[in-house]
């Protein structure tokens, strides 16, 4: 089951940001889910996978702004 690992506290734009992560095998993906004011929310596919939970935690939480940037497009 998908667990949110991080929640970005300045909003992208006009959606507010949040990281998954999830176990599949032996190693955690990580995915971003990016939520508007109105209409669905969109998310990417697998951004990362790491070995354990804290690691796609951490990942997370060194994401710039343009890193975000670039993953709402590819989350259209």
């Amino acid at each position: 089951m998908a667990e949110v690992v991080h929640e970005f506290t300045d909003p992208v734009g006009e959606f507010r940001v949040r990281a998954f992560a999830e176990k599949r095998g032996n190693v955690w993906i990580g995915w971003l889910e990016f939520r508007p004011k109105r209409g669905k929310p969109l998310k990417t596919g697998e951004e990362t996978s790491q070995p354990t939970k804290e690691a796609v935690e951490y990942w997370a939480t060194g994401l710039e702004p343009v890193y975000l940037e670039g993953a709402i497009e590819r989350a259209k």
